[in-house]
């Protein structure tokens, strides 16, 4: 693990989701790792026939590896919605539509409460990071946030459900919140501190 993630280290971000290659990239700069996209390298997406965050995470992780030679890091993460039995879970890309667009779906998980009486908005945010080399299995860390969902949508920043998301303990939806504050708290930030302390034992 300790030389996968070395200080110097170039690793692939194994996601085309511009937003999540600049968080993992912001989380390991302290560490003096590098991440380059799996996009800029031109890989393509493997499908994701997994049934949990950490199978998708791992089919990625792999994939990417493989195919560049290099250490690769994948994130999969979705929104859990108590309400919604869990959904979308790791479906929560695919509630966009085709052109994965998280303005539909964020309607179309506020329709479906609504639908359902207005009931308690709990959710969870869920994180699987992945970290593969070129041969051998991935190894997996997961990590949750916890908090509720609100509607309209608020805040321009972070990305996908981010804006409707306020995390426990806080007023502003991670779209509204500093991308500092919102790294410290999030379920990637969770995910990553375990993948770290895996890592280098702290």
């Amino acid at each position: 693990m300790k030389a996968m993630l070395k200080r110097g280290a170039t690793i692939v971000a194994a996601s085309h989701n511009e937003g999540k290659v600049r968080e993992l990239a912001e989380l390991l700069a302290p560490f003096g790792v590098e991440c380059v996209s799996a996009a800029s390298l031109g890989l393509p997406e493997p499908e994701e026939t997994g049934a949990s965050f950490a199978e998708n995470a791992a089919i990625k992780a792999e994939a990417a590896a493989k195919a560049s030679g290099m250490t690769a890091l994948a994130d999969d993460s979705g929104l859990e919605v108590a309400a919604l039995d869990g959904a979308p879970g790791i479906h929560s890309a695919r509630w966009g539509g085709p052109g994965k667009d998280f303005g539909l779906a964020m309607e179309r998980v506020h329709r479906e409460l609504e639908a359902k009486g207005a009931p308690d908005a709990r959710a969870n945010f869920t994180c699987a990071l992945a970290l593969a080399a070129p041969k051998g299995s991935a190894r997996i860390f997961e990590g949750k946030v916890f908090g509720t969902l609100t509607w309209p949508p608020r805040g321009g920043r972070g990305f996908g459900y981010d804006p409707i998301f306020v995390p426990d303990g806080y007023g502003e939806t991670f779209g509204e919140m500093a991308p500092e504050l919102k790294n410290r708290l999030s379920h990637r930030m969770h995910a990553f501190e375990t993948l770290m302390e895996a890592t280098y034992g702290a």
